[in-house]
């Protein structure tokens, strides 16, 4: 007995972190690695959503379709025009924030927690409010326009005008966080640096670019990953932002989003292949960028 219970307790150390994490894996694979499967399998199919157990197999067919339909190309230059309005001064803009929020002042507390509350705002509340805001008669934003002696401007209606207002619900939304994020890391670069940077004679801006940022790398790459992805993903913020328009991103489609054709061919025009193989082409849009940009940095660093 004691021999066979020596042999169990030794065997439980190998076998505990296996059933430790057994129950992610299990969930992973049935809430995640099985629906991508499911949808690159439904993307070889013509399969409508008013009967999606009665699929043919159309093979490629619904991938090279892609190519020669202007209206994913229209998204897809949407997507990455609202991406780049975005993204590039949201993470500026927390960098910024993120700075002054490092700087040893009262109610740091409560700062931190007020650039994090747009995060915390419902996609829907922010987006009606924005819409309301850039009102083409009544809107606050056309309304300061005017007192700064220029017209009013059809943010709905305008191609890039559109583009600028749906760009800033999301700056609105996710520049507290990334703000956060840069602040964490703030806390993680030593003080020792600053100190050694300011006896060479180095100004607060030069101690930003030589310490700070070099020290954000890691958060910065985290941030512009999550920002890319997310930017690629757009759905709620145009859907709800002229709800005349739906799923089709304005009377031109001038602000339709890859996130908004998927919608619209897989829920409004039923088609379950073609919107399963425009998600499909978004994750191998995705892989293709960050492997890119790997290479570029793995050239950049072996050039050095």
């Amino acid at each position: 007995m004691r021999a066979a219970r020596r042999r169990a307790t030794t065997a439980r150390p190998g076998w505990a972190p296996y059933l430790l994490v057994a129950p992610f894996f299990l969930l992973f694979g049935a809430f995640g690695i099985f629906p991508l499967l499911a949808t690159g399998w439904t993307s070889l199919h013509r399969v409508e959503l008013t009967a999606p157990a009665e699929g043919r197999w159309a093979g490629a067919h619904n991938y090279t379709r892609l190519l020669g339909d202007e209206y994913f190309w229209n998204a897809l230059g949407n997507t990455a025009a609202i991406g780049l309005l975005a993204t590039v001064p949201q993470l500026i803009l927390a960098l910024g924030v993120a700075h002054l929020l490092d700087a040893r002042m009262r109610g740091r507390v409560f700062f931190r927690v007020v650039a994090l509350a747009p995060y915390a705002t419902s996609v829907a509340a922010a987006t009606l409010v924005f819409a309301l805001l850039f009102g083409r008669d009544q809107g606050m934003v056309n309304w300061l326009l005017g007192l700064a002696g220029a017209g009013p401007v059809d943010w709905q209606n305008g191609p890039w005008a559109a583009k600028f207002a749906v760009a800033s619900i999301v700056i609105w939304r996710w520049t507290g966080y990334n703000a956060l994020i840069y602040l964490a890391a703030m806390g993680t670069i030593p003080r020792e640096l600053y100190e050694a940077a300011a006896l060479d004679g180095a100004s607060r801006w030069r101690q930003f670019v030589h310490v700070t940022l070099p020290g954000l790398r890691p958060a910065l790459l985290f941030t512009v990953l999550v920002s890319v992805i997310g930017a690629t993903q757009l759905f709620g913020e145009p859907l709800l932002f002229n709800s005349g328009a739906g799923a089709s991103g304005g009377a031109d489609r001038q602000y339709q989003t890859l996130g908004l054709y998927l919608y619209e061919q897989g829920w409004v025009n039923l088609h379950l292949g073609r919107a399963a193989a425009i998600a499909w082409a978004m994750l191998l849009l995705l892989v293709v960028l960050f492997g890119a940009a790997r290479w570029a940095g793995r050239r950049r660093e072996a050039a050095r």
